[in-house]
């Protein structure tokens, strides 16, 4: 599952001298005080933290933790709430959406899981989110204009990061959508108890009052042609979302009341979906397969409904479908909500949060089923789903399914909802179709072939919202250089936001002077920054380069997630995740170990044996150059770097 559960129980970490299989002793007074042989000396090396390398977003984790806990200072005069916040969105612009719904696989990366428990990463997005709604933080519109135009297709989480991103480097943007709002599916996908439409609409506006100009109920491919669009504008970012439901690939399964799950989402969040029948079988064991399980948990069932009551007939039909009559809603009582994977629980893709929450509210969840008919009455209408115990696997990227004749058996349905994928619409698009269902792009999501014309989000691969916001911004980066006349450069390796002690020494006034001539050592020189060197953009430090020993063991501070049961859920649509305070914020920020970066901890100045590492002074120090060597007291002992904490201290000088 893609996300550890709150639910396991954080073992207190501890330390071995010696591991099974060590045949030699080992004396550390050899390595203290035999170590003055050594030629190394430290050096000051910034790398990638696990968390931010494991953001598809590519936010910069560890410096907005850094501020939270008071590490890194804001500049006078700014809050640290919203200094931490604008270091967050200047890769995610929509933190409150995916502090309530990423499945954070940065937690799942994170070193502080060596010790006791993940950093709750996620929550600490929550709270900045919430707070620059409640405090109406905005973005600073960019300096200078281009004078370039950009067209953005789609909406969704991909449009709106490459709009966002695009809109502070000086380009004009139109977002062009064929909904009536823009959200892609976080508004129409996402049920409102996850991302309250409240919430959604302060993000969303926030990007359009950079300048983007919104124009909704205009389909690219039949309102307007792409080359209409490509004619008027300088550049184009197809982030067109894969919003069309994949139907189960079964005989007999286009009854009426077997639907998509993305149909179902739309016409609930729509407000055409009111109620569903009352037993309800849906297929997936994803998250959206959870969604609708949920959903359809909330809305219930109505004894003695009229025919143009069904549910598949909301689903079906469209925007101008009449809203059930209300006194029929007050009658409505619970759906029995059946959910089945070919995957066991413990395998299936669904957060295992959501999984749990899904499990208490009663919905019946059925591992290790494969569908394999959809029975029907005389009228055509399902009436059952045929299911058979299997074991399935991916292997070499391919999901295999094995059956095991003899255990079929019937799972009655009033409605069979398919969450087995999505599927992008490219109906007057089809030019772009690769033959797989997607758009074939470069590593700076330029569409092959294509100059000027760039991809991202579901188009690419479905896959999470934030790895959809990623491609947005990683396409912006290649659009703007296109714009710009300039050739596309290679990606780094690890591609995402990392600290810039460079920006941060500027922030404090201690400007950096330029090279005019070769130059012999730079600790006396302004020119560059003495013995530091910045990886962050090839190496991801992992928890062996750490000093664990100097963390002590601290329980997370997690969120309260409203639990309901089968009877509390029904027609409850009430938000279940609520954020921290502002001071269990700052406690969970300080569950951080800063990995690759000084947190300001003085190990190394004080088991220095040579007093070599010293404090850089008040007046010139700041995060990132909090400490500094002398070369001449150094005798290459190490020590230094073996009680750094966060493996910021690396022994490479000499080499």
């Amino acid at each position: 599952m893609s996300a550890p559960a709150d639910s396991v129980k954080a073992q207190p970490l501890t330390f071995r001298r010696f591991k099974d299989g060590d045949a030699k002793v080992k004396r550390w007074q050899d390595q203290i005080f035999d170590a003055d042989h050594s030629h190394k000396c430290p050096t000051y090396i910034q790398s990638t933290p696990p968390c931010q390398g494991s953001c598809p977003s590519g936010e910069d984790i560890r410096g907005y933790l850094n501020i939270v806990r008071g590490i890194e200072k804001p500049p006078a005069g700014m809050p640290w709430q919203e200094y931490a916040w604008r270091r967050l969105t200047e890769a995610n612009p929509l933190p409150s959406v995916m502090g309530r719904v990423c499945p954070a696989p940065c937690e799942s990366g994170c070193n502080r899981n060596e010790v006791e428990d993940f950093v709750g990463i996620n929550s600490v997005e929550h709270f900045l989110g919430e707070y620059a709604i409640a405090n109406k933080l905005g973005f600073p519109k960019p300096a200078t204009l281009s004078g370039k135009t950009v067209a953005v297709i789609g909406g969704g989480p991909a449009g709106l990061s490459a709009a966002y991103q695009l809109a502070r480097k000086g380009h004009a943007v139109t977002i062009f959508d064929e909904r009536a709002e823009l959200g892609g599916m976080m508004r129409y996908g996402i049920p409102g108890f996850r991302t309250p439409r409240a919430v959604l609409d302060a993000e969303i506006q926030r990007i359009l009052d950079l300048g983007v100009t919104a124009r909704c109920g205009t389909r690219i491919g039949t309102d307007l042609t792409l080359e209409q669009v490509r004619a008027d504008f300088d550049a184009v970012f197809l982030g067109l979302g894969a919003q069309g439901g994949r139907p189960l690939p079964v005989d007999t399964g286009n009854a009426p009341n077997v639907v998509t799950a993305t149909s179902f989402l739309k016409a609930f969040n729509d407000g055409r979906l009111q109620h569903v029948g009352k037993r309800v079988v849906v297929v997936g064991g994803g998250d959206t397969s959870i969604d609708v399980a949920t959903v359809a948990r909330r809305l219930g069932h109505i004894d003695q409904a009229h025919e143009s009551d069904r549910p598949e007939q909301a689903i079906a039909g469209g925007a101008g479908f009449a809203a059930h009559d209300a006194a029929l809603l007050s009658r409505r009582q619970g759906a029995e909500v059946t959910l089945t994977s070919v995957f066991a629980i413990e395998k299936m893709q669904a957060s295992k949060h959501e999984v749990e929450h899904a499990l208490a509210e009663g919905i019946a969840i059925r591992g290790g089923m494969a569908p394999i008919a959809v029975l029907r009455d005389a009228n055509g209408r399902a009436t059952a789903l045929r299911v058979i115990r299997c074991e399935a696997k991916m292997a070499g990227g391919r999901l295999e399914i094995k059956q095991i004749p003899g255990t079929e058996e019937d799972i009655e349905a009033d409605l069979i909802v398919s969450a087995i994928g999505q599927s992008v619409d490219f109906t007057g698009l089809e030019v772009l179709n690769n033959g797989k269902g997607a758009i074939a792009s470069d590593k700076n999501y330029q569409v092959q072939g294509q100059q000027g014309l760039f991809c991202g989000g579901d188009v690419i691969r479905p896959h999470l919202l934030t790895t959809a916001i990623g491609h947005g911004a990683i396409a912006a980066d290649g659009i703007d250089r296109f714009l710009r006349g300039e050739a596309q450069d290679k990606r780094p390796k690890v591609d995402v936001h990392s600290f810039d002690l460079k920006r941060k020494l500027v922030e404090k006034g201690l400007t950096l002077s330029e090279v005019h001539e070769p130059i012999r050592g730079t600790d006396g020189s302004t020119a560059a920054i003495h013995n530091f060197d910045n990886r962050s953009d090839r190496y991801v430090i992992p928890h062996e380069e750490l000093f664990l020993g100097h963390f002590q063991h601290t329980l997370r501070h997690k969120r309260k997630v409203v639990t309901l049961n089968a009877e509390q859920a029904l027609n409850n649509f009430e938000e279940r995740v609520l954020p921290l305070s502002e001071a269990e914020a700052q406690a969970e920020a300080k569950r951080c170990m800063s990995c690759g970066l000084c947190f300001e901890c003085d190990n190394c100045v004080v088991y220095c044996p040579q007093t070599a590492v010293f404090k850089v002074p008040k007046s010139k120090s700041t995060t990132g150059r909090y400490v500094d060597t002398d070369y001449s007291k150094c005798v290459g002992c190490h020590i230094c770097k073996d009680v750094c904490p966060t493996g910021y201290i690396q022994m490479g000088l000499g080499e």
